[in-house]
């Protein structure tokens, strides 16, 4: 990865418009998604007062927030972050932990939220935390991160956060997720790749074990829910009235949406067949609404995104912005690719949003104050 120094190449600072013009684009059409997917849940709910655009509010007023969040975070030198990095650590567990106090509360069968003045999810904080800290932390210790002592001690914090997301707001996905940036990061940064392939592969072989022994103890509840959803990812239709219902709703719509859809607020699935349709199941309604069509376009919409995300990364000026941008771009992907492949029955079912499109106000926000981070890092690049 190459560094660009030279200041006196360029007076005006590089601001990337295809990046801002994709990623607010993203967050309008997932505004309508929103308002399409949820409209007749909410207008037929009495907790949302039979408000039909009662979850289009709340995720609009969470995008304006987001939105002005990111203009102001990129105007803001990427390497104040830096001083902060290990502050940034510590609030993110003391957050974790403040959900078991009265601060905390549950919402849809799960105690994963705060309300702080405002509602906020601490694992989307604690994703931006750990891009901060993680990226820091490589830069200090710099060549000791190819010894294995190395790996280990960049590692072994946001492990600590992941085993604090999955234990006490019982929430696996996004510890897997924090894991993952982390993972990715040291994986860029790093000269060996033999010991990544190694974990990688040790991984992949654990967790086919573990599936093994599921399957083996189909009538045991040793493996608790998580169990039960491994199963019924193996044979969704024999779980068709419990676990496999939210996956085999989810193929309905995908299926019957064929090549160009039924047309934008045209599902049939959303209207009660399909539960919580506005989360993590967004990307059927796509696909049944504007068909396979309309599903390519947003995967190739974020992978368009990816690479200007890599643009900048490798033409950042130094490792911590380059850092700093791989790890929003490890975000992103991974989330992208877990819930596509969730939706189409290809892993496990599991709560995991698509970014910028899903209902969920914390998520979206703090997506948008990770592009403000990357737009702090591509306005210093000079070409």
């Amino acid at each position: 990865m190459k560094f660009h120094t030279n200041d006196q190449d360029r007076v005006k600072p590089y601001i990337d418009f295809s990046l801002i013009l994709i990623t607010l684009f993203l967050v309008a059409f997932g505004l309508i998604m929103v308002y399409s997917t949820s409209s007749y849940e909410a207008s037929m709910s009495a907790i949302t007062k039979n408000d039909a655009a009662y979850y289009l509010k709340k995720q609009a007023v969470a995008s304006v927030a987001g939105i002005i969040l990111m203009i102001f975070i990129s105007y803001i030198p990427y390497h104040f972050w830096e001083k902060l990095s290990g502050i940034a650590y510590v609030v993110s567990a003391v957050l974790i932990v403040l959900v078991l106090t009265p601060l905390g509360y549950e919402a849809n069968g799960a105690r994963r939220w705060l309300r702080i003045g405002i509602s906020v999810q601490p694992a989307e904080i604690a994703k931006l935390a750990m891009i901060i800290f993680v990226a820091g932390l490589i830069c200090k210790l710099k060549d000791g991160i190819n010894t294995r002592k190395g790996m280990a001690f960049i590692m072994a914090p946001p492990a600590l956060i992941c085993l604090m997301v999955w234990q006490i707001t019982d929430n696996l996905s996004s510890a897997i997720i924090i894991f993952g940036i982390s993972f990715v990061m040291l994986f860029i940064a790093s000269r060996d790749y033999k010991k990544f392939i190694v974990f990688t592969a040790a991984a992949a072989g654990v967790a086919a074990l573990l599936v093994f022994a599921i399957t083996k103890m189909a009538d045991s509840d040793k493996f608790g829910f998580r169990g039960a959803r491994v199963l019924a990812w193996l044979d969704p239709e024999a779980y068709a009235s419990g676990k496999g219902f939210q996956t085999l709703q989810a193929l309905y719509a995908i299926g019957s949406g064929g090549l160009f859809g039924k047309g934008l607020g045209q599902s049939i699935q959303k209207q009660g067949f399909l539960p919580e349709a506005q989360n993590d199941m967004i990307f059927s309604v796509i696909c049944e609404e504007l068909g396979l069509f309309g599903g390519i376009c947003i995967m190739l919409l974020f992978a368009f995104l990816l690479w200007r995300l890599m643009v900048i990364a490798n033409n950042a000026t130094d490792l911590y912005g380059a850092l700093l941008v791989v790890g929003v771009m490890a975000h992103i992907s991974i989330q992208v690719i877990l819930n596509i492949a969730v939706v189409t029955n290809t892993v496990p079912n599991t709560g995991i949003s698509l970014p910028f499109i899903s209902y969920g106000g914390s998520s979206v926000m703090f997506l948008l104050i990770e592009m403000g981070l990357v737009n702090s890092v591509g306005r210093k690049i000079r070409f």
